[in-house]
């Protein structure tokens, strides 16, 4: 079997060459001059959008299983504000369950075109009917029947049985408006803390906490 190809730690020189590049993204300290996380995530969110390839959105979900296992995939961010990190996807799914067994969470966003990473731990809360039905209506019809088709996290068969279920319900909403399935919601991860890390040459990172405290937060820099 072919070993994997596991980059070697950087060595001094490939440090001195990437230091411009980590300067120029994170070298400016009034980054970290902020009292509050959601007012520095939405600006680093931002820098993202207009960075990083691909869904700049992207966030890893991590939740307990029914074992108290950690469980983890990417799902997408699609609103933040002074309530939390929202999110949408199947209440039937892994996660859906785990999250009404275990209503509690961490987030992790990876930038690596910006060097950067957050952090966020918090409880969980589902979004209200209203928000789950304005957000599920802005999605693309396809997207909107494959809600309905998909049995999330649950065995298949096949490819074939999910395009056929796909079928099935693109000619059952034929003509007709698709309507969010009452199995279909979303969630806010309302934060207790969120930890942003910023990439600086050989390892000696800028790590900051924000802790929540009551209505307010308190903050600190953490050793790399």
């Amino acid at each position: 079997m072919t070993a994997p190809v596991i980059p070697p730690s950087p060595s001094r020189e490939e440090y001195a060459r990437d230091y411009a590049a980590a300067l120029a993204a994170n070298g400016d300290e009034t980054l970290f001059d902020r009292p509050e996380p959601i007012g520095l995530f939405t600006q680093w969110l931002a820098e993202a959008a207009a960075h990083e390839i691909n869904d700049p959105n992207a966030m890893t979900l991590s939740t307990l299983d029914a074992e108290g296992l950690p469980d983890a995939r990417i799902v997408l961010l699609k609103d933040v504000d002074a309530r939390g990190f929202t999110f949408y996807s199947n209440r039937e799914s892994a996660k859906g369950q785990e999250l009404a067994a275990h209503p509690v969470a961490a987030l992790t966003f990876h930038w690596k075109t910006l060097r950067r990473q957050v952090r966020v731990r918090g409880t969980v809360q589902p979004v209200t009917a209203q928000e789950a039905d304005a957000y599920f209506a802005s999605r693309a019809r396809e997207s909107r029947i494959g809600a309905w088709a998909s049995d999330q996290s649950r065995p298949l068969a096949s490819r074939q049985a999910l395009e056929a279920a796909v079928a099935r319900e693109t000619a059952r909403f034929e003509g007709q408006d698709v309507p969010r399935p009452e199995r279909w919601s979303g969630w806010r991860v309302t934060p207790t803390t969120v930890e942003f890390w910023r990439d600086r040459p050989f390892r000696l990172h800028d790590r900051l906490r924000f802790t929540r405290d009551g209505d307010a937060w308190t903050r600190e820099r953490l050793w790399p």
